[in-house]
């Protein structure tokens, strides 16, 4: 009924309790959840988790906050990404959140690494998973230099654990992208992201628990997993005015739609 579409269930807090986890997923009528890669290094585990269950896919990729980790190249994720089971290339894109004392232009390294993302992703014909956090304005730019741009040819992916404004969202929606929205959805203090999710297609929304981060309410602050990914739905549910069933049905659809590899 429901899909996770983000998660890592390869952190060590989870993976310790997988079977726990599986078992909630089921009650909680979680059908699915997409394993995503934050480094090469892990990508075996994530991987792992996708091929020993028959309900669980993976990505590959390199966050752009990991630094001090195996740098990949556009062979690295082109050959992890024909393994079976891996549907999509990320968690990639741009973060200048924790800047510290560098500026934007010491950030080169993160662009490049993203670039090598969407070149392998548009090579594979397989989507991207897309993290940006106070880069919007240069996440944007770079895939329209890449072309991506929603026209033939275009990898396409999702904006995942949408954080930003309803005019990056029109942005990326005009590029084809798909927004995915979190257990931030439901905090007392996210009425502008709200606003978002009451603006953007039903056909192009997906959800996540990005777990086990960002636990929605009444869960706030506790470890996040896929199994709590129904308080996201029903809180669209309720910004959309429609049953949960029916935001399970679509989102869950979009996921199939974007993701094609799940259904082979």
């Amino acid at each position: 009924m429901f899909t996770d579409s983000h998660c890592h269930l390869n952190f060590p807090e989870l993976l310790s309790q997988l079977p726990a986890i599986r078992q909630a997923m089921s009650e909680a009528k979680v059908d699915r959840a997409l394993c995503i890669s934050t480094t090469l290094e892990e990508f075996a585990t994530v991987h792992a988790l996708a091929t020993d269950y028959d309900n669980f896919w993976a990505t590959v990729g390199v966050h752009p906050d990991n630094e001090g980790v195996q740098e990949p190249s556009l062979q690295d994720l082109l050959s992890r990404g024909q393994l079976p089971r891996v549907v999509g290339i990320g968690e990639t894109g741009l973060d200048y959140y924790r800047l510290g004392e560098r500026s934007v232009a010491d950030m080169a390294w993160q662009r490049e690494r993203f670039r090598t993302h969407i070149r392998a992703a548009r090579q594979l014909a397989k989507p991207l998973v897309i993290h940006t956090r106070s880069a919007s304005v240069d996440t944007l730019g770079i895939l329209r230099e890449e072309g991506e741009d929603g026209t033939l040819g275009s990898a396409g992916g999702v904006f995942h654990c949408f954080t930003e404004t309803l005019e990056v969202a029109r942005a990326a929606l005009d590029l084809g992208f798909y927004i995915s929205f979190s257990g931030i959805l439901t905090f007392k203090s996210a009425q502008e992201l709200r606003d978002v999710a009451a603006f953007v297609p039903l056909d192009r929304m997906l959800i996540e628990t990005d777990s086990p981060y960002l636990a929605p309410m009444p869960y706030r602050g506790k470890t996040n997993n896929p199994a709590l990914v129904p308080y996201v739905a029903a809180q669209l549910a309720q910004i959309r005015r429609c049953s949960v069933q029916e935001i399970a049905g679509i989102t869950s659809r979009n996921f199939e739609t974007l993701f094609k590899g799940v259904l082979t």
